[in-house]
This record gives C-alpha cells, structure tokens and sequence, in this order.
C-alpha cells in the first residue's frame, strides 16, 4: 500500500514538473499553457491594472472564453504612460464601453504566434495588418529586429514578450497601451 502511494505522489510530482517545464515565467508570474488568458493575467503584478481593466470592462468570461484569441497585453508601465488620471477615469463605470473599446482593440481572433506574425510581415513586404475583435485594424512590422505593434494614433508599442500560450489563445507582452483613434 505504501509502495503504491509513493507512486501516485511520483506521478503528480512529475505531472507538476512538466507542467512547470510548460510555463513562461512573465517577471515572477508563471503563466501556464492550461490555464486561460485572465487566469494567468491574475497571478502577474505586472498584468494588474489590465486585469482591473478586464473586470471593469465586463470582459473577464469573454477572455476566459475558448477562443482562441491573440492578446497584446499592456503591461502597468505601459498603463502609467498614459497621461495622468488616464487610468482611473477609463475604470468608472460611466467609461465601460470606451475601456471595452480599448481592451478589445488589443485582441485579435484566433492564435498568432510570434513565427506566425513574422511570416506575415515578411508577406506583406516589411508590414501586416489585422482585424482586432473591435473592429479596427493593427499593423505590425520589425523595426531593429524588433516586433513592432502601430496603433490608429500612429503610436508603437514593442513586443516584450511574446508567444506566452495560454489554454484559449497566446499572449504577447506589450510595452504600450493601444488606441484605437484619437
């Protein structure tokens, strides 16, 4: 008998080593490939204010929703460049559709892969564009071998981290919020 619970305490250990083997460790947060987008978000102090974002935007089961989805996700730096009392009007509940906008606008339907989006900027001539889930387009191009999102406003944010899978999608860690216009 105890032959056979040092066993399954065996299997559950080596299930949790390769699940950690699995993980990106996002600045302390590991991030696993089974768990959803907001899940993972949760457990990143440098993903906090998109995670308040989400939730006062009412986009918390949509995220954590099979997808898959592709997300460009801010980090709190990104979110504290933003002029000053940015943030906290755009978390008013009287703002909820204006932040939906924003978050949606950094959401792309289906997995894009960092290999992926270089094949499409190298198809599309040094440049690509794609549809985000609220109707506006990003562009995304390398620039001193970088990833390089362009946003309505003509604003860049750079890919800091990218191809971060997640069980609904992939997540691409971004130096910038995105605006959809001005």
């Amino acid at each position: 008998m105890a032959e056979k619970k040092a066993d399954s305490l065996k299997m559950v250990e080596d299930e949790k080593v390769k699940r950690d083997a699995m993980a990106i460790n996002i600045n302390g947060a590991m991030m696993y490939p089974d768990m959803t987008i907001v899940e993972n978000a949760s457990t990143s102090k440098d993903l906090s204010t998109l995670v308040a974002a989400v939730k006062a935007a009412g986009l918390v089961e949509t995220l954590n929703s099979e997808g898959p989805f592709t997300v460009f996700a801010p980090t709190n730096d990104a979110f504290s460049a933003l002029p000053e009392g940015t943030v906290e009007t755009l978390l008013k509940p009287e703002n909820k559709a204006t932040l939906s906008s924003i978050l949606k606008y950094h959401v792309v339907s289906g997995n894009i892969m960092a290999g992926d989006l270089l094949k499409m900027i190298e198809e599309g001539k040094g440049k690509t564009t794609f549809a985000t889930v609220n109707g506006a387009t990003l562009t995304a191009m390398v620039v001193d071998g970088k990833v390089m999102i362009k946003d309505a406003t003509g604003a860049t944010a750079t890919v800091a981290i990218a191809d971060v899978k997640q069980s609904n999608g992939v997540v691409h860690v971004i130096d910038k919020v995105l605006l959809p216009s001005k």
